[in-house]
């Protein structure tokens, strides 16, 4: 009687410790994952920042006198490149890419720049970076959402926190890209 007790005992225990273990191998690759989408956010955020020096300077070279926005551009990628977190990140993205509309804006006042081959070269790169962006956004925070319930969803989250588990974050835009744009086509009536 005592030897077949030992026997369910041991039985029991290895049962748990493979549980254990299952979860902690679980974990730990859904957080890998987590941290292999944001270095796909990561690369596309520097390819961009990388292309950007290159289409300031294609301004600068038309539209010399627009320094206020140069020197915003410049803050912004440095940031960004700075960010350590993923909302550090977001923020610094907002920023830059709030910075980068504006020089777009400025690019309408020049029509010689507008129709620059290495102007008009940078913009498709740089609107295909803004189009990974977006994809690997969506990827991160879609693997940051599966790990997020793996972590908070029972019996897991009694284990995950011991095992340094935690909520990961996501890759949230800022509020004022929430925001409907007002589109006014001078109509005053």
């Amino acid at each position: 009687m005592k030897k077949s007790g030992i026997i369910i005992g041991l039985v029991v225990l290895a049962i748990v410790a493979m549980s254990l273990i299952g979860t902690y191998n679980r974990l730990v690759n859904l957080d890998n994952e987590v941290e292999t989408q944001w270095a796909q956010i990561d690369n596309q955020l520097k390819r961009r920042a990388d292309l950007i020096p290159n289409l300031v300077n294609t301004v600068k070279g038309f539209a010399a006198q627009e320094k206020d926005i140069m020197t915003a551009i410049a803050d912004s990628r440095a940031r960004l490149a700075g960010a350590a977190s993923p909302a550090e990140a977001a923020e610094a993205d907002a920023e830059l890419t709030g910075a980068l509309g504006r020089l777009l804006v400025i690019v309408e006042n020049y029509p010689d720049l507008k129709s620059d081959q290495t102007f008009i070269r940078l913009m498709d790169e740089l609107s295909g970076t803004e189009n990974r962006i977006s994809v690997a956004r969506k990827d991160y925070n879609e693997t940051v959402r599966d790990y997020n319930l793996a972590v908070r969803t029972f019996p897991t989250n009694l284990i995950a926190p011991i095992m340094g588990f935690e909520k990961a974050e996501f890759f949230e835009i800022s509020e004022s890209d929430r925001e409907t744009p007002e589109v006014d086509f001078g109509n005053d009536e």
